[in-house]
């Protein structure tokens, strides 16, 4: 686990909003990442009957409609201790293969920092 204080102001401040939108929405999985510019797309998961979309994968397309050309970080809220592949595959397909993903719990403790590649 990473200590959160350890954390750049930034990158806490994206996990505290994915936080927010898992608690807000009342949703499995909160997202939000940070673009080039350092504007901040959050989101939740989404799911209905036709459409069906991580959190990451809604703030990752939120973004891209959004005009954002790269990322330079994203964190994702979730009970699960890893991110889903197809989620770090978003993450890689706007940001590259370095881009670091951040997964914490509920509680908004992070449990791991990978690359999106």
């Amino acid at each position: 686990m990473t200590e959160n204080s350890a954390l750049d102001p930034e990158d806490r401040k994206i996990v505290t909003l994915a936080r927010s939108a898992r608690a807000r929405n009342g949703v499995p999985e909160g997202a939000a990442v940070r673009d080039e510019t350092g504007r901040t797309y959050v989101a939740g998961t989404v799911d209905l009957p036709s459409l069906r979309l991580s959190a990451l994968q809604t703030a990752v397309a939120m973004a891209v409609a959004s005009g954002a050309k790269s990322l330079e970080a994203a964190a994702v809220v979730t009970e699960a201790g890893v991110a889903a592949a197809e989620d770090l595959a978003a993450v890689r397909d706007l940001g590259g293969p370095e881009t670091p993903v951040l997964v914490a719990g509920p509680d908004g403790g992070v449990r791991v920092r990978v690359a999106a590649g």
